[in-house]
């Protein structure tokens, strides 16, 4: 039976590649963002090349009300997910007390409100017939504290919480949360948060790349994968438990601070 994917965040980066990952595999897509040209675009695509069924919905998360009328209008549709992907997303560089509030505001309403609320919404259904996979995509900032991205670091702390402590009280159904933690990964993500600037995206790895790990690890029902990280990057995590606190605050806020302003 074909497995419908809803994927947040899909007109762009690893959003996008996941939505053709899941249409190669012969499954049917409902892609959500704001950029209409770009979804469209995407769904003539994949319906061509796959012979899937694509839904687009139009939505800015950061609005409050969004997640509900989508939910809705899944359900009045009557259509049913398999695989939840919360891919959507947004960072920003700054020393917190500097940067616009609306900005942070709108990140935490994205990062953090819409996640939560679909995963909520979602859940219950996947709960009662015991099937379904929820993606969650985290980031490696996810494991420190984060100087300079302060709220952005806190939000994907927060994801990676939630998506394993749901993943636990899952534990005896056949539904799966999956935290994926990317780390520099090559889209527009750098450019919108202005972290191309600095040396942590010196080198960044392939959103399809990070796409595929992460999708693969959702339907083996991993709790926790990390994707996309360089040698250096993998011993840097791998020594943080090592390292004392004020140590990585400062290594990490060197990291991004872009390279014009160090």
């Amino acid at each position: 039976m074909k497995k419908t994917a809803l994927i947040t965040g899909a007109s762009s980066g690893i959003g996008k590649e996941l939505a053709k990952i899941h249409a190669s595999q012969g499954g049917d897509l409902i892609i959500i963002a704001r950029s209409e040209n770009e979804l469209l675009q995407l769904q003539q695509e994949l319906q061509d090349e796959y012979g899937v069924q694509v839904k687009v919905i139009i939505k800015d998360l950061t609005d409050p009300g969004a997640t509900q009328d989508i939910y809705n209008q899944v359900q009045n549709e009557d259509l049913r997910v398999d695989y939840l992907i919360n891919n959507a997303g947004f960072g920003g560089i700054g020393k917190f007390h500097e940067r616009p509030w609306e900005q942070d505001q709108q990140m935490i309403l994205l990062n953090v409100m819409a996640l939560t609320h679909l995963s909520r919404l979602f859940l219950p259904e996947f709960v009662a017939r015991n099937s379904g996979r929820i993606l969650n995509v985290s980031s490696t900032a996810s494991l420190m504290p984060g100087p300079m991205q302060a709220v952005y670091f806190a939000t994907k702390a927060f994801v990676r919480s939630l998506s394993n402590a749901i993943s636990q009280e899952l534990s005896d159904t056949a539904v799966t949360v999956t935290n994926l933690m990317p780390g520099a990964t090559a889209t527009d993500f750098g450019n919108t948060s202005g972290m191309d600037k600095t040396s942590l995206f010196e080198q960044t790895a392939s959103a399809t790349e990070v796409a595929q790990t992460g999708y693969d690890a959702m339907l083996k029902g991993k709790m926790d994968i990390k994707a996309g990280l360089s040698f250096g990057q993998k011993a840097m995590l791998a020594s943080l438990p090592l390292t004392p606190k004020k140590v990585i605050l400062k290594m990490v806020e060197k990291m991004q601070t872009p390279e014009e302003s160090a």
